[in-house]
């Protein structure tokens, strides 16, 4: 288990947490101690299976790479694979410098250096993205930090910080980041063991491309050289519907379905194709492995613009 090892008081997981789904007559979306991830009908909580091909969907698979291998950045070592998150009932709350303060919410936020990172470790030689998520079930808010470090003796200094109520469909305000350079929570978007070992995920994926090209709702920021044929920040693509999963093993069966279902957002830049989750004990890495095996091409890109009610919202029909 991912336990916290720090001396904060309050409940403090890391990827090992209790996540319950309730059937799928009542939500259809992610519930952690009985907090509703964004309310049921958020675009992150909306199926996408039966949605028309955006237009240029093949010039985004080939720009992205269609002969590209399927990358899932989920494991069992924290040090190693995916963001890990925290469940936080601490009463401390520390106000952090930012470097984009004027596109941050500037809190409190219940961060500590007892809580999880993404990288494993607090140290200076963490070089990754150091995200630091905080899950308020109680109060059903989110809270992301980006860049984040030590400062002084009890301080945080962090690249961007963001804080989204759970119970909302609120989005970033136009052209804002957050702890993701698409403007869109982090969390949301996590492969979580515990969600496949019921044999359903409910919700969109988060993926990362080497380049893209502006962004379009539900993303709220661009980030890094606009670079005409890649797509925009906030493209949702899914798994093609002729995917073939029976060879693959149950547990998988129930990722690649979500795909199909559910799809997963372009969310930042980095690596092409490459897909995050919550690292835990309990995944087999080798069992994950079998993902590899998928390419680009057995993807494709989706027109949301029928679900959008409003643009400064994550409601959708």
């Amino acid at each position: 288990m991912f336990q916290n090892p720090g001396k904060t008081k309050g409940l403090l997981f890391g990827a090992l947490v209790a996540v319950f789904l309730l059937p799928p007559t009542a939500y259809s979306q992610q519930v952690i101690n009985g907090c509703s991830i964004f309310p049921p009908n958020n675009i992150w909580n909306r199926r996408i299976d039966t949605l028309p091909l955006d237009p240029n969907s093949a010039t985004y698979v080939s720009t992205i790479g269609a002969s590209t291998r399927f990358h899932p950045d989920v494991g069992n070592d924290i040090n190693s694979f995916g963001i890990p998150y925290n469940l936080t009932k601490s009463k401390g709350k520390v106000l952090p410098s930012f470097d984009y303060a004027d596109e941050s919410d500037p809190g409190p936020y219940p961060v500590s250096t007892n809580l999880l990172i993404e990288g494993g470790t607090w140290a200076a030689s963490n070089a990754g993205d150091r995200h630091v998520l905080m899950v308020d079930t109680k109060k059903q808010v989110l809270y992301e930090l980006y860049a984040t470090y030590p400062s002084g003796k009890k301080g945080i200094h962090a690249g961007s910080g963001a804080i989204f109520p759970l119970n909302s469909n609120a989005l970033r305000p136009n052209g804002w980041t957050s702890a993701d350079a698409a403007g869109l929570p982090v969390f949301p978007g996590l492969l979580n063991y515990n969600e496949v070992a019921t044999g359903v995920v409910r919700h969109a994926l988060r993926f990362t491309t080497r380049r893209t090209n502006g962004y379009i709702w539900p993303a709220r920021h661009q980030a890094g050289p606009q670079t005409a044929g890649y797509p925009p920040m906030g493209q949702r693509f899914r798994l093609r519907a002729s995917f073939n999963v029976s060879t693959y093993s149950p547990r998988i069966q129930v990722i690649l379905n979500c795909l199909k279902q559910y799809g997963m957002f372009v969310a930042d830049n980095g690596s092409n194709w490459y897909m995050n989750g919550a690292p835990d004990p309990r995944w087999n890495n080798a069992e994950l492995d079998q993902l590899k095996t998928l390419v680009g091409s057995d993807f494709e890109a989706v027109d949301e613009r029928s679900l959008m009610v409003n643009p400064d919202s994550g409601q959708s029909l």
